[in-house]
């Protein structure tokens, strides 16, 4: 029995071959990212399936929040057979955003729950005035 996708633009012989088991490079889904913005903060849903809370680090620096996670691989060995296949991502991914100047890493407050990091950042008031416009005059 084989399972197919129903899609209208389904080729088999297409995404048989563009399957990256076939790549050379692999292909990475990880931090996938929703922001929603609220009325007095950020809110950013980053999916990390397989990722434990140890295996994350969050950093601010230079007006930038980073996100990364590593994966170790298991160094066990199964004792029923050799792998065929092996889609399971192991190694490191990380994803930064830029958030301003004015934030510092005590300001973001994050959960992990059920592979999902969530992250709240204030928003804070922006400090510049805006300047007012001058025009410049065009000679005749």
């Amino acid at each position: 029995m084989m399972l197919v996708p129903r899609r209208n633009d389904f080729d088999l012989w297409d995404d048989f071959f563009n399957d990256p088991f076939f790549s050379k490079k692999p292909e990475i889904k990880n931090m996938k990212t929703d922001i929603i913005e609220k009325e007095d903060s950020y809110e950013l849903d980053i999916d990390l399936p397989g990722f434990e809370k140890s295996d994350l680090k969050i950093s601010v620096e230079d007006g930038y929040l980073t996100i990364s996670a590593k994966k170790e691989e298991s160094n066990e060995e199964k004792k029923d057979g050799n792998f065929i296949r092996r889609e399971r991502y192991t190694g490191e991914c990380s994803r930064s955003f830029f958030i301003g100047d004015d934030y510092e890493a005590e300001d973001i407050k994050a959960t992990f729950k059920n592979g999902i990091l969530a992250l709240n950042i204030p928003k804070k008031e922006d400090k510049k005035e805006i300047p007012e416009k001058k025009y410049i005059e065009i000679d005749d």
